[in-house]
Parts: C-alpha cells; sequence; structure tokens
C-alpha cells in the first residue's frame, strides 16, 4: 500500500514539475499494484491529456469514472479534455456535462452546478452544430433534472424554446431547399412534385409544432404568444396541404382549432379568418355570420376580399340588412360610417379587391353573383371558372368535399353560360345543372337554368316541366313569366298571354331590376297579340302590339327586343324606313344578340353600300355567339353575318378571310347558295381555282335541287364557273359556259367580253402548243362574237384589243394568211369609223385609214400579210380612244399598240415599209414612252421599251431594263432580254450574268436557255451550244421561233462537222417537226426550208426532200431572175446539188444527172471556194453513181474522176471509183480499182474503209498475200479506242471471212471463235462480238450478252438500229425472244425465220 502511495505522489510530483513521462510511469506503477485505484487513472488520463494523447487520455478518465462516478474530478478532467478537441467529441462532452451537473446538484452545489451547464451551453453555442446546441439547450427545459434545481438561475423556458424554435425553422428551410435542389435534376422530376414530396417528408417529422406550443404555453408576452400562434397555424396548414388525403382528417381538424381560436380572439391574421370563411361549406352567402364579414373589413381594410366584401355588402344583392350589428362595440363604427358607394365606385372597388385575391373562392363568388346582376355574362363566366379551378385547389388542400360550394359555382358558371354568347355553351351547362340535380334534385337555380336552355333549343314542353317546377320550390315572377313564355313560344299565345297579364298585375313600379322584368313581360305581351292576328290591318292597329311595345320602352328605355319590334313595324307596316333604322340601331347597340335588327340594319347598311357599317354589325354578332345552334336543338343557325362578311370582304379583295367566312356560313347553312357561289368566287380570286369548280359545281347542285322559285336568277354561278374554267386553260368548257350564259341573257357586255378573250386565250394557247389549225378556228369564231358586240357597243377598250389580237394571230401563223377575213375586219373597223382615232401617230408609222384602203386595193405578195399588221395597228389605236378616262386602260392600250407596231417591223418587208424600215420601230417607242408616262411603275412597260430602243439607242434600251430591273428583279424574261442586249453589245460576261440570273429565277423560261446557247456558240463551243438549244427546245412552246431556228442549225452544224456520228432519229425528227412549225409560223425562209430537207434526207424522206427542193429551186431560180445575184446563183446551185442527191435516192437516175449536170454548169463560174466545191463534189458524185446505175460505167468513171479532181483525191471517193470500176467488170478496170486502193492506203495508211475495201478486193482476188498483210493491219487497227461501231462491225465480219477462207493450221472453227472472241475481248460492251459467238458456238451465255449489250446500246443510250436489235432476238433460238425480233422489226426475215425453225 505505501508503494502505492509513494507511486501516487511521485506521479503528482512529476505532474507539477511537467514531466509527463515520469507521470504516466509512476501513475502506471500504481495501477499495476491497484489496478482499482482512483487517482492513479485521473493521473494517468491528465499525463496523458498533457502529452496530446486524447485517446488514452479518454480511456484513463472513463476508467476512473467507472470507479467513483460520483467524484467530480475524473468528470472535469473528460470536459477539459473535450473541450480542446472542439466539435469531435461535443456529444460525449454533453453525457459529461450532465453527469457532472447532476454531482453538483447532489451535493447541492448550485454555482458550480450552473457554471457547468453555462460553460457547456456556450460551448455548443460556439464550436457545435445547429443540431447539437439544440440539444444542449434541451437540458433548460422543463421536465429536466437540472431546470427544477436550477429554476430562476437560468433562462425562462419561453426564451429557450424560441432559440429552439429558431434553430428548428432554419434546419427545416435548409434541409427542404438542399433536398429540392437535388431531387429537381432527377430524370423525370416535376418540380411541383418534387417540392410537394420534400415538404411532405419534412414537415411530418417536425418537431416544430410541438415546440410552437410550448412557447405559446409558456411565454408570458401576448404579443410573442399570438406569433407563434400565427406560426403554429401557418406550419399546421402547410402540413396539412402536402399530408396525403388519408392523413388529412386529424390535422385539418387542429387547423380549422387553431384559426377559430385566432378569430375568436380577433386576432387579425388573414390566413386564419380566411380559412374560417372560406373553409364554411355554405350553399349560399347569407348563410355567412354577416358580423365575421364585417370584422374581416374593419381588420383587413387593404386586403382584396375585404375590399370585395365592402362592396357586396353595400350593393343591391347583399342580404344582408346594413345595421345586423347588435354588439355596442359596433356602435362606434356606424356612426362613423361613410356614405353609400356609388354603382361605378363599387365596381371598381370591387374589381380592384378581386385583382388582388385572385385565390379566394369567396371573393370569385361574390364577384361572380355580382356580374351575373350586371349581366356582365363574359366576366361571370371567367369567374366562375376561376372559382371552380381555386375550389378544386382548396378541396385537395384540405380534404373537405364542400359539395355545398362546388354546387354553388356550378351553378354560377351554368347561369352565365346560359345567356353568355348562347347557345355556345349551353351543353356544358346542361351538364353542370344536370350534376347539382342528381345531388340535390329540388335546386331551383338548376331547374330554372335547365329550363331556360331547353326554351332557347326549342324544346318548349320540357322547358315548361323544368319552370313549373322550379316554381314548386321558388315562388317567383320572373321564372312565372318565363314558362308563360315558353307557352306563348310553343303556339298557345292566349294561355301565355294571360299568364303574363297576371305577372303584369303583380309588378309594381319597383327598383331597376322589376323595371326590366316588366318591361319584358309588355314586350311579350305584345308578341302575342302580334301573332295573335297575323293580318296587315291588325298589326298595324296602333292600339295593340304596337301599344304594348311603346309601353314596354316607357318602363324600360334599354329593353333592345322591344326596339327591334318596332323597326319590323316601321320597316313593313308604318313605310317609315327613318324610324326603323334608327330602331334596329338602337336595338343592336343594347344587346348584340338581337340578330333581327342586325340583319335588317345590315341589309340597309348594304343597300346604300356602307359596306365598312355592314362588316361592324355582323362582326358584333359573330363575337355574339349566337349563330351555331348547340347540339340536338330545334333551332337552325344564323349563317347570314358570315355570308355578310365574306361580301365585305370580297369587296376590299381580302380573298383569304372571305374564303374563310363563306366557310364557316355553309358549316351553319349548308345548302346556303349564294354562299356556295361567294365561296366560289373567293376561291377564283385567289386562284384556288380547283376548290373554286367544287364550290360553283355544289352550287349548281343546289340550282337543280332548289329551283328558281327559291333563288331566281342563278346566272352568275355559270359565269364565274366558265371564268374558273378559263383559267385553269379549260377553254372549250368555259367557252361552252360562256354560250350557256349568254343564251340566259343575250348581250351581257362583261359575259360576252369575256368569250371573246377566252376565244383569243385558247388561240394563243393552241399556237403555243403547235396546234395552228384549231387556233385559227378560235379566233374565226372570236371574229363573229366581236362582229354582234360591236353592233350594239363598240366603245369598249377590251373589244378593240380584241380584234386587234385576232389579227396578231394571223401574223404568227402565216402559213394561214391567205385565209385572213379582210372583208369582216374592214366592217369593224368601218362601223362607226372616227377618223381621228385612226389618225394616232400617224407622223411616225404613216398609217391611218386611207393607208389601209389603198393596202387592200394592192395585188404584191406580202399584201395580205401588210394589210392583216394595219388592221391590228388600227384596232389597238381605236382601243385607245375607246379609253380616254381610264389611266389605267389607256397606259395598257398604248403598250397594245406598242407591240402591234412593233409586230409590223418585225413582220413586214422592206417594200411594206415604203423605204422607212425604221418607222413601225420608231412609232413602237413612242407608244412605250406614253404607257411609262401614265404609269411608271410598270415594270413591264420598261421592259418593252429597252427591247424597241435596243437597236436605235443602246444607251437608251440599257436605262429601260435597268430601270424595268428595279421595279421587278423577280422577272426571267427582262434579265434575258438584257443578258441579249449585252450579247449584241459584245460584252459576253454580263451577257452570261444577265441569262444565268434569268434561270435561277425561272428554270423553265426557254429564252434564257437558248440566248446562253447562243453565248457559247459565240465562245466556240459548239457541244454546250447545243446542248442549250436541246434543252431550250424541250421546254419552249411551239411560238418560240427562234428556239426552232437555232436548234435546228445546231443539229445540221453538228451532222456536218461529224459526218462519223450518228445522230438520234429523235434529234432529227425533232429539228424536222420544228423546222415545219417555223414554215407555218413565219412563211417559207429559204434557209430554213433548205435546212429541212437536208434533216429530211438524213432521215431518209427522200420524196418530201425532192419535193421540197424543186419548190426551193423555182423559188431560187426567180428570184435570180430579178436580182441577178450571185449569191443568188450559188444557192441555186447548191439546191440542184442536193436535189440530184434526193432524186439518186429514190431512184430517178436520169433526173438526177440531169440535175447534177445542171449544179455543175451554175457552179463552174462560182467565186465562193468553199462553197463551190461542196457544191461540184455533191453533183460529181450523184451523177457519178447516177451514171453507174444507168449502166453507164465510163461516165461514171469520168464523173468520179471529177470528184477526185474537186476534193484533191479524197480517200472516200477512191473507195467510191473502186467500187464503180470493179462493178465495171473486165480485167484492166479491175487491176485499176486495186491499183487505186493501194496507193491510197500508201499515202492514208489509217485511212479503215479503205483497208477495208482491199482486204474485200483481196480475197476475191484470192491474193493471199495481200489478205495476211491486210489482216495484220486490221488486227493492229481493231484496237483502236477511236474506231466507229460501224466500222468495228465490218473491220470483225471481214477477218472471220478471211479466217474462213484461209484457217492457217488451227482449222475453220477455231479460227472463226477466235476472231469472235477477240472482238468480245477488245469491245465487250458491243452486240456483235457476242452475236456473231453465239452464232459460232450455239451456246445460250453468248446470245444472252449480247441481248444484254445490244440493249445498252439501243436509243437513247445508244445508236443501234431496230434491225440489229431484232438480229440479236433472233440469234438465242428461243421462242419468246424471237417473238420479240418480230415485235422490233417485222420486215426482217431472220425473227420470222428463227420462230418458223422452233415452231
Amino acid at each position: 500500500m505505501s508503494a502505492v502511495k509513494s507511486a501516487l505522489k511521485a506521479a503528482k510530483g512529476a505532474l507539477d514539475a511537467h514531466q509527463y513521462e515520469s507521470a504516466i510511469e509512476n501513475a502506471n506503477n500504481a495501477l499495476k499494484e491497484d489496478p482499482k485505484n482512483y487517482h492513479a487513472n485521473v493521473f494517468l488520463g491528465l499525463a496523458f491529456e498533457k502529452q496530446n494523447r486524447p485517446d488514452d487520455s479518454e480511456k484513463s478518465y472513463r476508467a476512473a469514472t467507472l470507479l467513483k462516478g460520483n467524484d467530480p474530478l475524473a468528470w472535469q478532467g473528460l470536459i477539459s479534455l473535450y473541450e480542446q478537441q472542439g466539435a469531435r467529441k461535443l456529444d460525449e462532452y454533453h453525457d459529461a456535462a450532465s453527469q457532472l451537473a447532476a454531482i453538483f446538484v447532489a451535493i447541492d452545489d448550485k454555482t458550480r452546478c450552473q457554471t457547468v451547464v453555462d460553460k457547456y451551453t456556450d460551448f455548443a453555442r460556439k464550436c457545435g452544430s445547429r443540431a447539437q446546441y439544440r440539444h444542449s439547450l434541451e437540458i433548460l427545459l422543463p421536465g429536466s433534472e437540472l431546470y427544477d434545481y436550477l429554476e430562476g438561475r437560468i433562462l425562462h423556458p419561453s426564451y429557450t424554446y424560441t432559440k429552439i424554435a429558431e434553430l428548428l425553422e432554419q434546419d427545416e428551410k435548409e434541409k427542404i431547399n438542399y433536398e429540392i435542389g437535388q431531387r429537381r435534376t432527377r430524370l423525370g422530376a416535376k418540380i411541383d412534385q418534387v417540392t410537394a414530396d420534400v415538404k411532405k417528408e419534412v414537415l411530418q417529422a417536425s418537431d416544430l409544432e410541438t415546440v410552437y406550443q410550448c412557447i405559446v404555453d409558456w411565454t408570458e408576452d401576448d404579443a410573442t404568444r399570438r406569433l407563434y400562434e400565427e406560426k403554429l397555424l401557418q406550419h399546421a396548414y402547410d402540413t396539412l396541404v402536402v399530408l396525403p388525403s388519408t392523413m388529412k382528417d386529424k390535422k385539418r381538424d387542429q387547423v380549422l382549432r387553431l384559426a377559430q381560436g385566432l378569430v375568436i380572439l380577433k386576432h387579425p391574421f388573414a390566413l386564419a379568418w380566411r380559412l374560417t370563411l372560406e373553409w364554411k361549406d355554405v350553399d349560399r352567402i347569407e348563410e355567412l355570420d354577416p358580423g365575421l364579414l364585417r370584422e374581416y373589413i374593419e381588420f383587413f381594410r387593404e386586403d382584396g376580399l375585404a375590399k370585395v366584401l365592402q362592396g357586396y355588402l353595400d350593393s343591391e344583392i347583399s342580404p344582408f340588412h346594413p345595421d345586423t350589428a347588435e354588439d355596442d362595440e359596433y356602435d362606434d363604427a356606424r356612426q362613423k360610417k361613410p356614405l353609400p358607394m356609388s354603382a361605378e365606385d363599387r365596381l371598381i372597388l370591387m374589381t380592384d379587391g378581386i385583382e388582388d385575391s385572385a385565390t379566394s373562392i369567396l371573393a370569385l363568388r361574390i364577384m361572380g353573383e355580382y356580374y351575373l346582376y350586371l349581366e356582365e355574362y363574359e366576366s361571370a363566366v371567367g369567374t366562375a371558372r376561376k372559382a371552380q379551378r381555386e375550389l378544386a385547389v382548396i378541396s385537395r388542400a384540405s380534404g373537405l368535399p364542400l359539395t355545398n360550394l362546388f354546387d354553388a359555382v356550378s351553378i354560377l358558371l351554368g347561369t352565365a353560360m346560359v345567356h353568355y354568347q348562347a347557345p355556345r355553351h349551353h351543353p356544358e351547362a346542361t351538364s353542370l345543372f344536370e350534376g347539382v340535380l342528381t345531388r340535390r334534385e329540388s335546386n331551383s337555380a338548376a331547374l330554372i337554368g335547365i329550363g331556360l336552355i331547353l326554351e332557347e333549343r326549342g324544346e318548349l314542353e320540357e322547358a315548361i316541366g323544368f319552370l313549373e317546377r322550379a316554381l314548386q320550390h321558388t315562388p317567383s315572377l320572373k321564372v312565372k313569366a318565363e314558362a308563360a313564355w315558353c307557352k306563348a313560344l310553343n303556339g298557345d299565345y292566349r294561355s301565355g298571354m294571360a299568364e303574363l297579364e297576371e305577372c303584369l298585375e303583380q309588378l309594381g313600379t319597383g327598383d331597376s331590376g322589376t323595371k326590366t322584368l316588366k318591361a319584358q313581360v309588355l314586350y311579350r305581351i305584345g308578341i302575342c297579340l302580334w301573332n295573335l292576328d297575323t293580318s296587315k290591318l291588325s298589326r298595324k292597329d296602333r292600339n295593340k302590339a304596337y301599344a304594348r311595345f311603346i309601353s314596354s320602352l316607357q318602363a324600360d328605355m334599354n329593353y333592345a327586343p322591344a326596339y327591334t319590334s318596332l323597326g319590323i313595324y316601321y320597316t313593313d307596316y308604318a313605310r317609315d324606313r327613318a324610324r326603323a333604322r334608327k330602331c334596329f340601331q338602337k336595338a343592336f347597340e343594347l344587346s348584340s344578340t338581337e340578330v333581327v335588327a342586325a340583319e335588317r340594319l345590315a341589309q340597309l347598311f348594304a343597300r346604300s353600300s356602307e359596306w365598312d357599317l355592314v362588316e361592324v354589325v355582323a362582326q358584333r354578332v359573330v363575337e355574339s355567339g349566337r349563330l351555331r345552334p348547340p347540339p340536338g336543338s330545334k333551332k337552325k343557325g344564323i349563317s347570314w353575318p358570315f355570308a355578310a362578311l365574306g361580301v365585305v370582304q370580297l369587296n376590299r379583295q381580302d380573298y383569304a378571310k372571305s374564303v374563310v367566312s363563306f366557310q364557316s356560313a355553309l358549316r351553319i347553312s349548308p345548302k346556303d347558295y349564294y354562299s356556295w357561289v361567294g365561296l366560289g368566287e373567293s376561291y377564283h380570286n385567289s386562284g384556288r381555282y380547283i376548290a373554286a369548280t367544287r364550290a360553283f359545281e355544289q352550287a349548281q347542285r343546289l340550282e337543280t335541287e332548289l329551283g328558281p322559285e327559291v333563288l331566281g336568277d342563278t346566272w352568275f354561278s355559270k359565269y364565274m364557273l366558265a371564268n374558273v374554267e378559263r383559267e385553269l386553260g379549260q377553254f372549250g368548257a368555259a367557252i361552252a359556259g360562256y354560250k350557256e350564259v349568254l343564251a340566259l341573257r343575250a348581250r351581257e357586255y362583261g359575259v360576252s367580253i369575256a368569250s371573246l378573250q377566252t376565244l383569243i386565250e385558247a388561240a394563243w394557247h393552241d399556237i403555243e402548243l403547235g396546234f395552228f389549225g384549231r387556233a385559227i378556228n378560235s379566233v374565226q369564231e372570236a371574229l363573229k362574237t366581236a362582229e354582234d358586240i360591236v353592233m350594239w357597243r363598240n366603245d369598249a377598250f377590251n373589244l378593240w384589243k380584241s380584234i386587234g389580237d385576232i389579227c396578231s394571230v394571223y401574223t404568227c401563223i402565216q402559213s394561214y394568211i391567205a385565209e385572213f377575213p379582210l372583208a369582216a375586219l374592214r366592217g369593224l373597223l368601218e362601223h362607226d369609223a372616227d377618223p381621228e382615232a385612226y389618225a394616232l401617230l400617224t407622223e411616225f408609222d404613216q398609217l391611218d385609214w386611207a393607208t389601209f384602203e389603198s393596202a387592200i386595193a394592192s395585188d404584191s405578195s406580202d399584201a395580205v400579210l401588210a394589210q392583216c399588221i394595219y388592221a391590228a395597228i388600227l384596232a389597238q389605236k381605236k382601243a385607245i380612244s375607246c379609253c380616254v378616262n381610264d389611266v389605267r386602260a389607256r397606259a395598257v392600250a398604248w403598250y397594245n399598240l406598242g407591240w402591234t407596231e412593233y409586230r409590223g417591223h418585225v413582220c413586214l418587208s422592206a417594200d411594206e415599209k415604203r423605204g422607212e424600215p425604221l418607222r413601225y420601230l420608231k412609232s413602237a417607242v413612242q407608244c412605250f414612252k406614253r404607257a411609262i408616262e401614265l404609269e411608271s411603275g410598270n415594270s413591264e412597260f420598261w421592259n418593252s421599251l429597252g427591247i424597241v430602243t435596243s437597236p436605235l439607242n443602246p444607251q437608251v434600251a440599257q436605262h429601260a431594263f435597268v430601270r424595268s430591273l428595279f421595279i421587278n428583279d423577280k422577272n426571267a424574261r427582262t434579265w434575258t432580254n438584257l443578258g441579249v442586249f449585252y450579247l449584241v453589245e459584245g460584252d459576253r460576261q454580263l451577257a452570261s450574268d444577265a441569262f444565268t440570273r434569268a434561270q435561277s429565277i425561272d428554270p423553265e423560261h426557254s429564252q434564257a436557255w437558248l440566248g446562253q446557247g447562243l453565248l457559247a456558240a459565240q465562245l466556240g463551243e459548239p457541244s454546250e451550244a447545243r446542248n442549250l438549244f436541246a434543252h431550250a427546245f424541250e421546254i419552249a412552246s411551239a411560238s418560240a421561233t427562234q428556239i426552232r431556228r437555232s436548234y435546228a442549225c445546231s443539229i445540221l452544224e453538228h451532222l456536218l462537222s461529224s459526218p462519223d456520228t450518228s445522230s438520234s432519229t429523235t434529234n432529227l425528227l425533232q429539228s424536222v417537226v420544228a423546222l415545219q412549225q417555223l414554215s407555218k409560223q413565219s412563211g417559207a425562209e429559204l434557209p430554213y426550208e433548205h435546212i429541212n430537207v437536208l434533216l429530211q434526207e438524213r432521215m431518209g424522206n427522200h420524196a418530201v426532200a425532192s419535193e421540197k427542193l424543186f419548190a426551193i429551186c423555182s423559188t431560187l431560180e426567180a428570184e435570180y431572175e430579178t436580182s441577178e445575184s450571185a449569191e443568188t446563183l450559188a444557192r441555186f446551185a447548191s439546191a440542184k446539188a442536193d436535189l440530184s442527191r434526193s432524186l439518186l435516192a429514190e431512184g430517178k437516175f436520169d433526173s438526177a444527172v440531169e440535175n447534177a449536170e445542171t449544179a455543175l454548169d451554175l457552179s463552174a463560174d462560182d467565186d465562193a471556194l468553199g462553197m463551190r466545191q461542196r457544191t461540184r463534189l455533191s453533183a460529181h458524185i450523184s451523177a457519178g453513181l447516177s451514171h453507174h446505175h444507168l449502166g453507164s460505167f465510163d461516165r461514171s468513171t469520168e464523173a468520179f474522176k471529177g470528184a477526185l479532181e474537186e476534193s484533191q483525191e479524197d480517200p472516200d471517193i477512191i473507195c467510191l471509183l473502186s467500187q464503180v470500176l470493179w462493178a465495171k467488170g473486165g480485167e484492166n478496170a479491175r487491176e485499176v480499182a486495186s491499183q487505186q486502193l493501194f496507193n491510197c492506203v500508201e499515202r492514208h495508211p489509217e485511212h479503215v474503209p479503205t483497208i477495208l475495201l482491199l482486204g474485200s478486193v483481196s480475197v476475191l482476188q484470192d491474193d493471199q498475200d495481200t489478205v495476211d498483210a491486210v489482216a495484220d493491219d486490221l488486227r493492229a487497227l481493231r484496237t483502236r479506242d477511236d474506231l466507229p461501231p460501224q466500222q468495228e462491225k465490218q473491220l470483225v465480219q471481214l477477218l472471220s471471212a478471211i479466217a474462213v477462207l484461209y484457217p492457217g493450221r488451227t482449222g475453220q472453227a477455231t479460227a472463226r471463235t477466235s476472231e469472235a472472241t477477240t472482238a468480245v475481248m477488245l469491245r465487250p460492251p458491243y452486240s456483235y462480238g457476242w452475236s456473231q459467238l453465239s452464232g459460232i458456238t450455239n451456246e445460250s451465255h453468248p446470245a444472252e450478252m449480247a441481248i444484254l449489250t445490244a440493249v445498252r446500246e439501243a436509243p437513247p443510250r445508244g445508236a443501234l438500229t431496230a434491225e440489229n436489235l431484232s438480229e440479236v432476238y433472233a440469234g438465242t433460238h428461243r421462242g419468246e425472244d424471237a417473238q420479240r425480233s418480230i415485235m422490233f422489226a417485222p420486215w426482217k426475215s431472220s425473227g420470222w425465220q428463227a420462230l418458223s425453225q422452233l415452231l
């Protein structure tokens, strides 16, 4: 025992000397001797603490506390140790401080006990979290041992609870925000749902309400108590809102108890009062406590609900007497009560209030009823819908069913819907009323609502039943009057009138509501009198219905139906239209539902063309919502307001809106004939022609269905349908439609002119399609129409413009110029002729009536064309004189005259222009200038001026084109014209840019492609030019003559420049057709006629070519006799040479020889070397071949020798000469032929035809050495890539023949197969090698490959002929292929032979 004391003493000394290791050693020695020594553990803990070994120190202190738990020394050591570690050991600090304080309580040391508590709570406040601080404060709360011991020395519990509440509030707020922030980022999370879930979790687990209640219980300050009662209610309410419905009952009772307590205490906390007022499930507002309402107003004067309540309690509809307060505390308030508000001030106050309390169900309900009282049904509907939504929110939040409130709001909404835009909302209103009646069968408001709806729908018997049921429960004069009125509407006017008179007797002067009801009853009595006796005399009697209408207005000057009936009386019986108009206007001003007044008013405005007023009236009726009947209603819809709007919009050219209006009218009245016509006209004017056609067709079906007795005159729909067909290009149907209308209304000017213009448009359309004969038929019929119109009206601009167009059509189809009806046109121009009109611009074009008369007497070759041009110009001049007072028409008339003058410049010859070639052009310039003066913003006028001034003044022309593009830069024609202008002026880059711009604007504008082709030709790119001309030709109309010229010339140049090229038959045929159309349009233009002949010759139409060449030769011969021009002579010689060649192809060898010799004679002295050489060479060859076929071999030889001289020994000519010599026979001739070929091969070793011919001759002569040499050359040639397919085929055939005749060691079969295989290897895409291999081997694969390659070589991808394709199919030895062979070339025997072998 002494050792323990010594060790403890040494440890104590070491601690005092700060020798902690020694202290630890001595303390451990003491513990070895006495393991349960308390002081040894304390010393050891203190030493460890000083050495900063907290865990060992805590362990030692804990061991000491276990040995002597009631000794404060070890607990004080632990507290000191925990204080050094800060917040890490704060929870252990709490336990240690509690134990130490309990020890001091046990020894009754209050000072030291309070010190421990204060020190611990202060440390927790500084170092711990809010939860730890709150935990530290809990030891000071009532119920703990320390509170009872230290009461009076520590804080009052209310302050402690307040501090805890503040800490809990902060923790909850942070936790809610944190959890919402974490969960809102989850996939599919919705912020509202996340917020509700988080609040439910946090608020359910919250202790705040308990703390709040403790503060309320312990605090001695009333302000604090009220504050925390508010917080308690708010927290409980927030918790109730987020709780599930199954858990709401208990919490809701708590909330209501708290709210009612605050209200009883008259504490001005808005939530408590709102909950008390708005959670009361009352059927009527009068069931609420008026004192409570007034107290709310007193406490919350600036609150929105208070303002609404204040206005309501002061209004006429308030069920509460203004002096219902009984308590003395309200006496002063009654004495100080302000004067009653005016209706306007009241409405302003309540409107401001509802804006501030948009979520208050009570405020919304009150405002809805007040709006109903004011008959502001739209506002009532909006307010009631808001009330429905807010009531649903309140019901979900509180868990209360609120059935009475729901029914009250439903009745409010349904009642407003009965009147608002009736009957649009009647189905919804009916559903609401029926829902109420399922719960409360005797609800009068619902019964009345359904009765009014049934009355509106025309179901009067049912309406009377519902109204009488309502009367049983709620006697009301208004309902009784409504039931009587339903009986009257049902046809029982006497009974209805009797009941209405009973109601009238019971009505006094009363308030404004009674006055309105009295006016209504008087009006309805008047209607009963009006319908009881419908005779004119009775209705005119001012003592009957008229007197009741007047009495109705005396009762209420703002009762609109009475004004309507008075308006009808003044219109139909008193014949006072001025008063009637005023009555209708007044009725419609008072109520937009007075549809009859509105219709009569619209008719009056329409008769006076006051379309703006018609629109105002119709639009207001549309907005009233009374046009469409509800589903199941017996009433018909009202369509006239939409139709009226459509007519107004048609007059304003607002076609998109008029379409919508007429469609709306037809949805209501599908058999409204005039709406169908209006819809069709709107579609027509907006360019929707297919839809317009359907509309007019429907209108015509209604004509048949309804008959003329109902509709009256119906020609306009036929006329408009014809207009639509005209716009669609269905000119035949349109003309037939106009004729049908004219049969009903003869001499209807608009229809006659439309028919005339349609005939001319049809003619131009036929010209574009190339149907020239049909176009002439159209203008001939148009001329007859014009003759008819002139007889009764000859002062119309469109008439004379059309007559000018008739003449212009003939100038565009000059092949029919001989049929020009000169006499008829002269008669038209002579009818009521005005010499001054025809003398316009005489100083420029020198054309007046006298000039026209002299042209008629002329017998020149171009006289008819000149007469046609003159007549067209005079007609356009006449058109100008017919539109003196119309600036727009006059500008167009000058424009038309300008183009007609320009047409004269283009078409008439120099002789017809009388030595002044530019006089028509200058006149056209003046015309376009005058058109521009009248309408300077028209881009077409500037474009035309640019065209006609291009040859006269390039600067002016450029300015005109640029000005036109400034006005409209999207016009492809103007860009094309500008491109041509630049092309003529030599600026190719600008020309290319202009043409490219035109193509980008309109890719289908053929003239732009033509311009690009001409530019490519100038740049020396013939292939590109040919492709561009071909594209332009494909997309161009038949009236584009220059495109046809350029396309045909490009095809011919291609043929001449590439003689080995096999041109497509399609291209040749298109070129021939183009030139034939050109001939019909522009007359016989000899150069293009000659080109046509050459193309016909290429196509094998030799008879046609010969016929045309005879005509060309005759024309050129006559021209040469007149002019004796060397150029004409050269052309004549060329035509004779071509004629000789064509006759040779026909087999007319004698004529061919004759014409060839004539060509040679004519070209003997020709100085044009190139043309002379070609002409003479062609003539020599034609003569040589003709002599050969006639058997004159010597003369044929001489002719070919001449050809050799002309061609400078051309190898092709040598080949022809050699063939003739060989055909002549004889050893010498054949020897000469062979020698010629040898010499040609030496000079032209690459000329394939010569080598082929030499090989053939050598085979015939059996000259094996030559054959071997030729075969080697042919094998070398066959590897060339530029070898034409036809020559390749001939080469293969010759090599095959050589292989058969000179097989060598391999044998004939092997040699033939080898040659065919080589052909396939060298040219696999060509069919001839495969065909030859198939014929040798009789295998199926080569035959199938031959078909595949032949199909690819066929047009349009290749130039394989039908004969060759037929042979390929015949070589497969299959039945279906034999039939195809016959189909492709039935004139070939190979297909028939293959088929016969298979049968």
